[in-house]
């Protein structure tokens, strides 16, 4: 089975940095656009970032600009997220996904595979 398993999330002071990881399984790594989205409660799910099959198209929404980058190891078959100089609005439960599609697609939210998620606080 297809299985993608977020790791890293947790408690964090504003400015502070995390970063995420998915490690993706039963799939064709090389293949698959691979995103981060975010969501938390009471708010629709909103896009983070989004990496293309070879990691040289990148995008990101605009609130995490400068501030977040993603990258992917296809040795590992894994995206990262680095998440640097929080803010507590950056808190919400962060979802991998992944899309034979591309990223500009997977952008607006249309994934073949969703990750169970990781929650991601951030005090002010």
């Amino acid at each position: 089975q297809v299985q993608l398993v977020e790791s890293g999330g947790g408690l964090v002071q504003a400015g502070g940095s995390l970063r995420l990881s998915c490690a993706a399984s039963g799939l064709t790594f090389s293949s698959y656009a691979m995103g981060w989205f975010r969501q938390a409660p009471g708010k629709e799910r909103e896009f983070v970032a989004g990496i293309a099959w070879t990691g040289s198209i990148t995008y990101y929404a605009d609130s995490v600009k400068g501030r977040f980058t993603i990258s992917r190891d296809s040795a590992k078959n894994t995206v990262y997220l680095q998440m640097n100089s929080l803010k507590p609005e950056d808190t919400a439960v962060y979802r991998c996904a992944a899309d034979t599609r591309p990223v500009s697609v997977l952008r607006r939210g249309l994934a073949d595979y969703w990750g169970q998620g990781t929650q991601v606080t951030v005090s002010s």
